[in-house]
């Protein structure tokens, strides 16, 4: 559904709550009066149209929030490089109705054997009613995610890069690289490892450069199955990282780690590509053989450096994304530890434009986001030093695979991949504060459902509560008959559990907490 055309001018009624002051930001310039400043033409101009950047504008105009989408390629990657989606990136696509775009275009998998590639399937009972992971080609996410954002009426524009830019008490001036000069309210830096908003900004990314190098691509070979089956047997008893299998229409994906790491490998983002050659040195360093591999559709190398901003937020310009943390891709969660940082950050950006956030709510979308990629990043070293050929780190790999015969292991780990383990600090309560709900059936079918507008949700089993003043921002459900240990849930817009109980004071206390004021 297109949501109404809007102008480049602010309405009158667009109202954002001041939330700092200069003295409180390194570098914050003001200009000699606002007569001297250009008027604002958006709310939030976002660089970076991948994954994270399109999903980002999409929630942001979800709440009637003026978004320009600012990408310095002039056209998408042409390469089709397939990633998967872990089981909380797929429940987020179902809260806002996209999950049945992207199921027509990717492939349902088990979810499981994500951890260090030990090839245990998922536990019995994973709390979630979409327990799979969907392979799908990564043009292909991007492509539906901006389609959904300019139907909801976020302009993009490409071929257009941040060059510097500006940020005042009541705006941030953005230059493009041919000199022209944008306004809005925030900047929102998407724009991936070598962000330069990142860079502008002077944030810190401290971590650990690239050890190691890994090639990747899809490619044909010229030697039969059989052959290709026994070799990468025989390889990958010493060299879990290799891979080489069939990929479809005669290609094959072929994953081959590198002896130490070249200068091309210095980030995961944006790396300079191998050549076929490259690839037939390391196979055959590797398998003893290059399989005749040739006519590559496409050629990547990653290394495995570790970064991770010391700030998410300076003021009015924000990190998201890759822009706020680089890691390996192993275990498959870069993508989707990316859109969800854009699922968190999307409502409580636009509930601070809107003018009703609480003084405190941006606060917490570093609050809780940072500490989930940390853990990310821990996990992603944890996975690296197991993939290992020395003696030391096969042991322990031996052990863990033992270990996770256990389901309290299995089930314990492969949450942490999923992201469906991560429980927000709301303070004291019920295990259930502070995490997702799972997408439970209620009276008018799927709860997930009932989230597509990115508004809250009070779910009230006791038919006895209220949303007051709120319901501009929250919506109200009365189902006895919902499956819940409680009796009633507050969820935020990215449907973690906010509250829980049947006292309304205590309802209106943390609906003041997490939607502002009420509005009469």
């Amino acid at each position: 559904m297109h949501s109404p055309q809007f102008t480049a001018e602010p309405s009158s009624n667009d109202t954002v709550e001041r939330d700092f002051t200069a003295g409180d930001v390194p570098g914050l310039r003001l200009s000699a009066s606002r007569a001297d400043r250009a008027p604002l033409m958006f709310d939030v101009i976002i660089a970076g149209c991948g994954p994270t950047g399109a999903m980002l504008a999409a929630e942001l105009r979800l709440h009637d929030v003026r978004v320009l989408v600012l990408e310095k390629e002039t056209e998408p990657a042409s390469f089709v490089r397939i990633v998967g989606l872990h089981v909380r990136s797929i429940e987020l696509m179902a809260m806002r109705g996209l999950l049945d775009r992207l199921l027509e275009r990717g492939r349902q998998r088990p979810a499981g054997g994500f951890f260090a590639a030990i090839t245990k399937p998922a536990p019995e009972g994973l709390d979630s009613a979409h327990a799979y992971l969907l392979g799908i080609p990564q043009p292909v996410i991007v492509h539906l995610l901006e389609e959904h954002a300019i139907e909801l009426g976020a302009q993009v524009r490409r071929g257009c890069a941040v060059a510097g830019f500006e940020q005042d008490d009541e705006g941030v001036t953005v230059e493009l690289a041919d000199g022209e000069r944008l306004r809005s309210r925030y900047l929102v830096g998407c724009d991936g490892g070598r962000s330069t908003v990142r860079k502008l900004l002077g944030v810190g990314f401290p971590g650990e450069p690239s050890r190691t190098e890994t090639l990747m691509g899809e490619m044909e070979v010229g030697v039969p199955q059989k052959e290709i089956a026994a070799k990468v047997t025989e390889a990958r008893e010493t060299n879990k990282i290799f891979s080489l299998g069939p990929f479809g229409e005669g290609l094959y994906r072929v994953v081959v780690p590198v002896a130490g790491v070249s200068e091309a490998a210095v980030s995961n983002d944006g790396a300079e590509p191998p050549t076929l050659e490259d690839f037939k040195q390391q196979l055959r360093a590797i398998a003893g053989t290059d399989f005749g591999v040739h006519s590559p559709r496409w050629l990547s190398r990653f290394g495995d450096a570790t970064r991770l901003a010391e700030r998410y937020r300076v003021g009015r310009v924000l990190l998201a994304g890759d822009a706020a943390h680089i890691h390996p891709p192993t275990g498959g969660q870069g993508l989707n530890l990316s859109v969800q940082d854009a699922f968190n950050l999307g409502w409580k950006l636009a509930a601070q434009i809107r003018g009703w956030a609480p003084e405190t709510l941006l606060d917490t979308y570093q609050a809780e986001r940072h500490p989930v990629a940390d853990d990310v990043l821990d996990n992603t070293r944890a996975q690296i030093e197991l993939l290992s050929t020395e003696p030391g780190p096969q042991a322990v790999r031996r052990l863990l695979t033992e270990l996770m015969d256990f389901d309290e292991v299995n089930r314990y780990l492969i949450e942490k991949i999923t992201a469906i383990g991560i429980r927000y600090d709301f303070g004291e309560g019920p295990d259930l504060l502070g995490r997702r709900l799972r997408d439970i059936d209620v009276k008018q079918g799927h709860l997930y459902g009932l989230l597509h507008r990115g508004r809250g949700l009070l779910l009230d089993r006791t038919e006895r509560l209220t949303v007051g003043g709120w319901s501009d921002r929250v919506d109200y459900l009365a189902d006895p008959t919902a499956v819940l240990d409680v009796p009633c849930v507050l969820l935020r817009p990215d449907g973690h559990v906010a509250w829980i109980g049947d006292d309304q004071q205590s309802l209106y206390d943390h609906l003041s907490r997490w939607f502002g004021k009420p509005a009469n």
